[in-house]
């Protein structure tokens, strides 16, 4: 059973640049990591190819530049044995035109880009296909222990304030950032820094390859197409709290300006929304900055802190997530007496019907196609119809799940393009009304809400053509229609205070 405190993709699951590692970015400083990336994304190339877009990637040298670590990338690359090869300038220009003129040197790898909801969405479907659980909005607010043994977990549903408790025969403390607060729950400390990256996104895709700048990791090095639009992240920032995990200006002004110095067209971009999530990373002795961490994940299996049949799996990399969680599993089964072999690294990830809709660009290809005019766009941005949302609501339900704009909005493309929800946020909830999801006043509650999360997303990046779509989204919601968000309660703030 998976126990998840909010929505699906809630951590950095959910707020990551998409990037399918090739093991570039970690030769010169984690050639270990480099490997694992390497190994594990030519893996799921093969395992799960419907969720990945072989774009290929670049590491590209501007002038001003330094030129010993540029010389040592290829030496580096061969090292970790990972696939590389030198560009003419002039072939890798006409290739990117996006690429800076001030050019120095470029290599190709094989970076690819990854669809993290429909990964969650597709390994969700299958896992309860197989006889899983899964409870959404829901926290473990303690353990009940017996001789070296977590005998059953305590459970708060954060909407509600519900209460109840699961008997378990072993427990995983699979929840990133929030590995220590559980953790701490049983009595063990988990030494992890907080590190926040926030990322940008483009109303359009600028590159087709992933755009790496060839320097020590720094602020807005990478470039990700990411089907229609392109991500520029990310920053390094320590924090020491969860609480308030947010994009600010400041970030967002650095990682342009860095950006624009290999992609020029950056620094005139429409920008369409900023995000942040935190990197759990396993705190080292050693000193030097975040970014001199180790992406490397820890399998912690308490057996010192007295417990026989509970583990943490901290740290790692969306890249490496299959092989976390291959190495997790084998821990359980071999204190269960498993002795099957991980079919994980052999057996494709089937497609699901509730994961296909997150592709971007799946609306325009099958609406047009469509003989009849009578399936009505509701997200004219990223052309969502009704009956596509209907498909969204229906595999919520199996989730067994109540839909929102918000749920509908992850498990989707609605809400993600340009407009960032100002026309599809009305259209849709009126459609959940006329389904008779909601009555009277209380689906005006998640409109607030799902505008709050936009805004959030919004607020960092507010100049030109998208600080006029703010404004007409306040004109609209607020100044025609009443609807006054401030002071509205995020989704879930209401159970999370039940439950302590």
């Amino acid at each position: 059973m998976l126990v998840e405190k909010g929505d699906i993709n809630a951590g950095a699951s959910g707020a990551n640049h998409g990037l399918l590692h090739s093991g570039g970015r970690y030769v010169g400083g984690d050639p270990a990591v480099a490997k694992e990336c390497r190994d594990e994304a030519q893996r799921l190339k093969r395992l799960a190819p419907h969720c990945i877009e072989k774009t290929g990637g670049f590491f590209v040298a501007v002038e001003g530049d330094d030129e010993t670590y540029v010389a040592d990338f290829p030496r580096a690359c061969a090292r970790a044995t990972i696939p590389v090869r030198e560009w003419d300038l002039k072939e890798a220009l006409e290739a990117e035109p996006a690429l800076s003129g001030r050019l120095m040197a470029a290599y190709e790898v094989e970076d690819a880009t990854l669809d993290p909801f429909m990964l969650s969405l597709d390994n969700m479907a299958e896992a309860l296909r197989l006889g899983a659980g899964f409870l959404r909005y829901t926290r473990v607010t303690g353990f009940r222990k017996n001789g070296g043994r977590i005998r059953a977990v305590h459970l708060c549903h954060t909407l509600t304030g519900e209460t109840s408790q699961v008997e378990v025969a072993q427990v995983v403390n699979a929840a990133g950032s929030w590995a220590g607060e559980v953790a701490a729950l049983a009595g063990i400390h988990i030494p992890l820094l907080f590190s926040k990256g926030t990322l940008v996104v483009t109303d359009s895709r600028l590159t087709h390859r992933v755009v790496n700048r060839l320097r020590p990791p720094g602020n807005g090095d990478i470039l990700v197409p990411g089907g229609t639009v392109s991500i520029l992240g990310t920053t390094s920032v320590r924090i020491d709290t969860l609480d308030q995990v947010y994009p600010t200006i400041e970030e967002v002004d650095l990682m342009v300006e860095e950006g624009a110095a290999m992609i020029p067209m950056l620094e005139g971009a429409r920008y369409i929304r900023a995000y942040a999530g935190v990197r759990p990373l396993i705190r080292q002795e050693s000193g030097g900055d975040d970014r001199s961490v180790s992406r490397g994940f820890a399998l912690l299996d308490h057996t010192k802190e007295g417990f026989e049949n509970f583990a943490t799996i901290p740290g790692g990399k969306l890249t490496t997530y299959r092989l976390m969680a291959e190495k997790t599993a084998d821990l359980v089964c071999d204190r269960l007496g498993v002795s099957a072999p991980c079919q994980t690294r052999t057996r494709p990830l089937p497609a699901s019907l509730s994961g296909r809709w997150t592709e971007p660009g799946l609306g325009p290809r099958l609406w047009l196609k469509q003989e009849t005019g009578d399936d009505p766009l509701l997200c004219e941005c990223e052309m969502i119809s009704k009956s596509m949302i209907d498909h969204v609501i229906d595999a919520i339900r199996t989730q067994k799940a109540t839909p929102s704009l918000r749920a509908i909005s992850l498990r989707s493309r609605m809400g993600k393009g340009p407009c960032q929800g100002t026309f599809c946020g009305r259209r849709v909830l009126a459609h959940l009304y006329e389904q008779g999801h909601f009555e009277g006043d209380e689906g005006l509650d998640l409109l607030r809400d799902f505008f709050q999360e936009r805004w959030k997303g919004e607020r960092p990046i507010l100049w030109g053509g998208q600080l006029i779509q703010a404004e007409l989204k306040e004109a609209l919601y607020e100044g025609l229609l009443g609807l006054n968000a401030q002071g509205a309660p995020q989704e879930g703030k209401k159970g999370q205070d039940a439950c302590g």
